[in-house]
C-alpha cells in the first residue's frame, strides 16, 4: 500500500472516514447549508470527521465549494458532497476538487450503483474519467498509478436508500464493490411511502431494520441523520455512519436566544416568528 507522501516528502491527507470505517468505529459528520469558509472552519477546529456538503440543495457554484473543501483540508476533517443526480462530471468534480468522498441521492437499484461505482472508483474497480491535474492528483505531481491507488483507498462513496423501490433491493445493493456506506434518507423515504414527514413512523422504522439487515449481512456500513438522543439507539442496530446538525440549527438557537434577551429588556422585533 502506498504511504500517502507527496513529492518531497510531506504526507497526503489521508481520509478520516475511510479510516474509521474499516475498523469499525462510528462516524460523525455534520451538515452546511451556507457557504463560508469560516462556519467551515468553525466545525473543523472543534474535530468533527466529516462536512456534508450539498449540491443537491443548495445553489453552491464550483469555486464555492473549492475554498470549502479545502477550509476543512486545513483541519484534517474529510468532506463530503451530495451530488446532484446527473452526468458523470457531477461525480467527478468534486473528488477532482479535493473532497473526500460523494454522497449520491436516490440510489434506486443495484445497477444504478454499480454504475456509481464505475463512474467514481479507477481500475481495477472501475472506470473513473482520469485527469490528474487537480487538488486530488497533486496537480500532476503524483504519478498516475500512484494517484490511481490513492483515490481508490481514500475516497468513499455513499449512496442514499429513499425509495421503496431500493427496498426491494436492500441485499443487492449492499453487496455492490466499491460502496462504502447506505446512508437512510428518512424524509423523502416517508413521503414516497405516502406518510410524509413522520421519520418515525413503524413504516420507516421498518425500512431503516431492513437496510441495517441487509448492510449486516454483506459486511456494509450504513447510517442515517440523528440526535444525541436517538444516536446510541441506531448505533445498537450497527450504524456506523451518522450525521447530525447542520449549520443553519445552530444559527437559529443563537439568535432565538439572542432576541429573547432583548426582549426581556423590552426591545421590539419586527418578525412575527415565535421564539
Amino acid at each position: 500500500m502506498i504511504d500517502g507522501r507527496r513529492p518531497g516528502g510531506s504526507l497526503m491527507r489521508l481520509s478520516r472516514v475511510r479510516e474509521k470505517l474499516r475498523a469499525g468505529k462510528p462516524v460523525l459528520c455534520t451538515k452546511m447549508n451556507s457557504a463560508d469558509p469560516v462556519v467551515a472552519d468553525i466545525i473543523g477546529i472543534l474535530g468533527f470527521d466529516c462536512l456534508w456538503l450539498c449540491n443537491e440543495h443548495t445553489p453552491l457554484d464550483g469555486d464555492r465549494l473549492c475554498h470549502l473543501i479545502r477550509t476543512a483540508a486545513l483541519n484534517k476533517m474529510d468532506t463530503m458532497v451530495r451530488t446532484s443526480k446527473g452526468s458523470y462530471s457531477d461525480l467527478v468534480r468534486p473528488l477532482e476538487a479535493g473532497a473526500s468522498g460523494l454522497m449520491i441521492p436516490h440510489c434506486m437499484s443495484a445497477d444504478e450503483a454499480r454504475h456509481i461505482v464505475r463512474n467514481t472508483r479507477f481500475h481495477p474497480v472501475g472506470c473513473r474519467p482520469m485527469d490528474g491535474g487537480n487538488i486530488d492528483g497533486q496537480y500532476c505531481m503524483l504519478p498516475m498509478i500512484d494517484y490511481m491507488r490513492l483515490a481508490n483507498e481514500n475516497t468513499f462513496v455513499v449512496v442514499q436508500i429513499e425509495d421503496p423501490e431500493a427496498l426491494e433491493q436492500m441485499d443487492e445493493i449492499a453487496a455492490v464493490e466499491g460502496i462504502d456506506a447506505l446512508f437512510v434518507g428518512p424524509g423523502d423515504l416517508s413521503q414516497a411511502m405516502g406518510i410524509p414527514g413522520q421519520t418515525n413512523h413503524p413504516e420507516v422504522e421498518d425500512a431503516i431494520r431492513s437496510v441495517a439487515r441487509a448492510c449486516q449481512k454483506q459486511g456494509r456500513a450504513w447510517g442515517l441523520p440523528v440526535t444525541a438522543q436517538n444516536s446510541a439507539k441506531y448505533v445498537e442496530m450497527g450504524a456506523r455512519f451518522l450525521s447530525s446538525g447542520a449549520d443553519i440549527f445552530g444559527l437559529q438557537v443563537y439568535y432565538r436566544e439572542l432576541r429573547r434577551d432583548f426582549e426581556r429588556l423590552g426591545f421590539a422585533f419586527s418578525s412575527e416568528q415565535e421564539t
